[in-house]
């Protein structure tokens, strides 16, 4: 079957063995989705979906019921007060720039306790000068490391007890470090420590990749704001664009009236057609969900049956979508992410090649051959050229699909060392 497909006998024979030895963890994941997709359907009917909810605005717009019944059902969904679901988010880093924009002012200090945020909020912060950055508005950065994988919490609360912080930035992936992904128990530990010496700070959670990952998202954690991106997990695969935010109902106001203005806020902000996008791409969120992290169970096992070290492994407890793999070489890298485009549905004759790209400090290269441009709940991988050359694997609308795309990217690898 899989010869067809270009896919060797071994590589066949060690696909078959895989699957055999990770059944139970295809059972834990499809236990998940089942609780999520509970979740998701009572909020479609306690909201009393139907297609009139699909209809589109325009212009202003103004009254549109089916924009404003798609946040009630996201706030639902993630046990949060109110949530801003909007395409006018161009992406997740542009989403949580509106939320660092829309809850910090002059003077105030952002605090992050995983590390550096991901390389495109450099610019954003101002860790690289940008006349546009929070820095440039005079909002203060600090940063608290994790230490062994897991939160310095004994440093985090001598930095609240000595210092005024408005605003805590947790982010849940792991972006291009090394380290593994926070689980929802760590970072409920380190709300609660936080907030039992501070109150008053707003944590905020960037929780791109991470939802229905589990059973609980970081709102039920005791975070006070998330923000997340459509062409990841919540989106389905059929979200072409957008983002949301979610949490308290005035810290979600405060960023709605900076991503429209002060004074209109939620009430403006056109659908232009997306709406059944949006709640159809939720209702799929649960399945796709499980099948990508079916696909980055799967990715791990064959990975490390071929000597290469995966994170997490394929038997570890998991908090996003993500799936690196440490290949310890720049070519068996290259040739791997070529191979998941050569898997893929869309532009499967375009070869990625490392490239300057903006909002980077490394060269970087990206296979997505995705039905949506940048989508990363589709299978995709990307990496940057640097030692110890990890790529970044995340997505896979359906099992079948993610396998085959992996099937391919190790026999593109295997074929050319």
């Amino acid at each position: 079957m899989y010869k067809e497909f270009g896919i060797d006998e071994k590589i066949e024979k060690l696909a078959i063995e895989a699957e055999e030895e990770i059944k139970e963890e295809f059972k834990k994941v499809e236990n998940n989705c089942l609780r999520n997709s509970i979740k998701v359907l009572e909020a479609f009917q306690e909201y009393k979906v139907s297609d009139i909810h699909f209809n589109s605005t325009t212009g202003y717009g103004y009254g549109d019921i089916g924009r404003d019944t798609i946040e009630k059902i996201f706030a639902k969904v993630l046990k949060a007060e109110d949530s801003l679901v909007r395409n006018q988010f161009i992406s997740g880093t542009h989403a949580l720039t509106v939320c660092l924009f829309g809850l910090l002012r002059p003077g105030d200090t952002m605090l992050s306790i995983s590390g550096k945020p991901y390389d495109t909020l450099d610019s954003v912060i101002g860790l690289e000068e940008n006349p546009s950055s929070l820095k440039a508005f005079g909002i203060k950065y600090d940063e608290v490391n994790l230490q062994e994988e897991d939160f310095n919490i004994p440093a985090i609360l001598e930095k609240l007890k000595n210092n005024k912080i408005k605003l805590i930035e947790i982010q849940r992936s792991r972006g291009y470090a090394t380290r593994r992904s926070l689980t929802i128990d760590k970072i409920e530990k380190v709300i609660k420590a936080i907030k039992e010496v501070d109150k008053e700070v707003i944590v905020m959670v960037d929780n791109c990749y991470g939802e229905f990952v589990d059973e609980k998202e970081p709102i039920e954690l005791g975070a006070d704001i998330m923000v997340g991106s459509l062409i990841k997990n919540l989106g389905g695969g059929l979200a072409p664009n957008g983002a949301y935010i979610a949490g308290r109902k005035d810290l979600v106001e405060l960023c709605s009236e900076r991503l429209t203005s002060p004074g209109q806020g939620k009430e403006v902000g056109p659908s232009l057609g997306i709406n059944k996008n949006f709640l159809q791409g939720l209702y799929m969120a649960p399945s796709v969900v499980a099948s990508s992290l079916k696909t980055a169970i799967f990715t791990a096992k064959m990975m490390e049956k071929l000597g290469y070290k995966a994170v997490p492994t394929w038997s570890e407890r998991r908090s996003d979508i993500v799936q690196t793999i440490e290949f310890g070489n720049e070519k068996d890298l290259v040739k791997y992410v070529q191979g998941i485009q050569a898997g893929s549905a869309i532009d499967s004759n375009s070869v990625p090649m490392p490239w300057d790209m903006p909002g980077y400090t490394d060269k970087v290269i990206m296979a997505a051959g995705a039905f949506t441009m940048g989508s990363s709940i589709e299978l995709s991988c990307d990496a940057p050229i640097r030692k110890p050359y990890i790529a970044f694997q995340q997505g896979g609308l359906t099992y079948e699909y993610g396998k085959l795309g992996v099937l391919k990217a190790i026999q593109n690898m295997v074929k050319s060392s």
